[in-house]
């Protein structure tokens, strides 16, 4: 439920509300906002009965039932779009973010090379992954420690902020010491106790969709990182797992749309993973813009044949800078368009 208070309500009206609210059973979230501060209560829904009597309390004006499952991530929640800061970069405030760099860091002049490549083309934010969650146990798993310190320096020599996956609740300390934001894969986007972990860990969370999961899944997946006190996370929608095999996922674009319709929090794209091959990225990449997401992530290499993990889907320098080109001239467009009356 909702709880919101009226403009005049004092902040002791507000704790009595919240009080009230988890004497009941419920847990109570505050947010204050430019205008309205609104309480929610979470918990058990068989208390329902109970809580409706806190809209009678002095200082609200209205409860509203929460219809979704998932809460705070919900538009019900939070009507204004959420922007995630990372230093100077602002995710979800109506620019397009890109996120460039390659699949794992392999040695610094790659990794060097890499970031600086993504940075002369105007990318946003490095990624590069440190610790590697494979399907073989006999492929490259990654550099873990000496990877998380390349890319630390990677970030004091271009003065960009570094994005890269954390895969288990002990190394989240360790990963947010040296990255600014932490990854939580596919492969981990229903590992609660990695959820819970870097939503304690106070760093931006990029999420992306498991390959089995639904767009509700997803969500609540999110809803487990911001119960923790973490509201600066990012999803993204990297392809699910159909009977196709064109490709190496099936890059599902409407879900893009009704995750901006459902929530308040910026949505990007990762057309690397859902395409499998190099080729298809670009075009995937545009329709990104289109469809109105707020940024993607992109796997780029020097030398992709000689990458260490997912040098398939990985773009060229030469293809990088193209596709930075094709991506400006799109956002211009699309920001045209949406200055239009509907």
């Amino acid at each position: 439920m909702i709880i919101v208070m009226k403009e005049s309500a004092t902040d002791g009206q507000v704790y009595r509300v919240m009080d009230r609210v988890e004497a009941v059973g419920y847990r109570a979230h505050l947010s204050r906002g430019a205008k309205k501060t609104v309480v929610v209560a979470l918990g058990d829904v068989r208390n329902g009965e109970r809580i409706e009597s806190v809209g009678l309390l002095p200082g609200v004006e209205s409860a509203i039932p929460i219809l979704e499952p998932f809460k705070l991530v919900s538009r019900e929640f939070q009507e204004a779009s959420t922007v995630v800061r990372v230093g100077k970069v602002e995710v979800g405030n109506g620019s397009f973010t890109v996120m460039a760099g390659p699949c794992a860091v392999e040695t610094e002049e790659q990794i060097m090379e890499s970031a600086w490549v993504a940075k002369k083309a105007g990318a946003h934010v490095i990624r590069g992954g440190a610790f590697k969650v494979r399907s073989s146990p006999y492929s490259f798993q990654g550099l873990e420690e000496e990877g998380l310190r390349l890319l630390k320096k990677v970030r004091e020599q271009t003065g960009l902020p570094i994005v890269t996956e954390v895969v288990s609740p002990s190394d989240v300390d360790i990963v947010a010491a040296h990255a600014d934001i932490l990854q939580v894969g596919a492969r981990n986007a229903q590992n609660f106790a990695l959820l819970k972990a870097v939503g304690r860990a106070r760093r931006p969370v990029l999420l992306k969709r498991g390959m089995m999961m639904t767009v509700e899944e997803l969500l609540m997946s999110a809803e487990y990182v911001l119960l923790e006190g973490n509201s600066q996370v990012i999803l993204c929608e990297r392809g699910i797992r159909t009977f196709e095999t064109a490709t190496r996922n099936t890059l599902d674009l409407s879900a893009v749309v009704v995750l901006k319709h459902l929530s308040h929090l910026p949505v990007i794209v990762d057309p690397s993973h859902a395409a499998g091959h190099w080729k298809y990225v670009i075009p995937l990449a545009r329709a990104a813009v289109a469809v109105g997401a707020d940024g993607i992530i992109v796997e780029v290499h020097p030398e992709p044949e000689k990458a260490l993990s997912d040098g398939m889907q990985s773009l060229k320098p030469e293809k990088f800078c193209r596709l930075m080109s094709e991506l400006a001239v799109l956002s211009a467009a699309m920001q045209r368009l949406n200055r239009l009356p509907s």
